[in-house]
């Protein structure tokens, strides 16, 4: 299934922000280069954007905007922010996820110390398959796992964490954004969490957090 689009035009209404603004946002790396889709309309050449992302990530920019400047919000924005880290303590100073996922994950990868962004994001991933009621304990782990494993691999895709059950036995896979997936009609996907939006929640946790 196509993503939807917003128009720029529909965009500025929408948000209320000027054609200034998001073109400052662009050149500051705020918001992605791929985003910017030009298509060609009864009009002429415009120029839409992914509907969901442009819109979260606008009014996060807005919500943060006042506190931070904008060479911050870039900083933040950037995958720079991957090689930050968090005390243990800090991290869960915040609440983020539950004691129930720090332990599960602590069982399967080891006792934390600090928290970098890419153990705060399986962590969060974890916490979210786990809200969803479709997970257990062990199928924690085999998540958690299968992250370690295998999404380093994934980093410069989008992707997604799927959790499948047949017959009461899950299965997690990591699948890209680029194409659909199919399952027979006895197999229910139980959990289906797109990475690059949980990374922007993470994201903004770490700023918020003063980094």
């Amino acid at each position: 299934m196509d993503e939807t689009l917003i128009s720029k035009k529909d965009l500025l209404e929408e948000t209320n922000i000027t054609y200034g603004q998001l073109y400052r946002w662009k050149r500051k790396k705020l918001i992605p280069e791929d985003w910017f889709i030009r298509k060609s309309t009864f009009t002429g050449q415009e120029t839409f954007f992914p509907r969901e992302k442009i819109l979260e990530r606008v009014n996060r920019i807005k919500e943060l905007k006042e506190d931070l400047s904008l060479d911050e919000l870039a900083n933040a924005f950037s995958p720079s922010t991957k090689d930050i880290e968090l005390s243990k303590g800090d991290f869960e100073k915040h609440n983020i996820v539950s004691k129930n996922t720090m332990q599960i994950y602590e069982e399967q990868q080891g006792t934390l110390k600090t928290i970098t962004f890419q153990t705060a994001l399986y962590l969060y991933i974890l916490d979210k398959a786990l809200e969803t009621g479709e997970i257990g304990w062990e199928e924690g782990k085999q998540l958690t796992q299968t992250l370690s494993d295998y999404y380093p691999k994934l980093e410069q895709t989008h992707a997604s964490v799927v959790v499948l059950r047949k017959l009461g036995v899950a299965s997690v896979l990591l699948v890209t954004n680029a194409s659909p997936f199919f399952v027979d009609s006895k197999t229910k996907v139980a959990v289906h969490l797109k990475i690059e939006d949980v990374i922007n929640e993470v994201i903004n946790v770490f700023v918020r957090s003063g980094y």
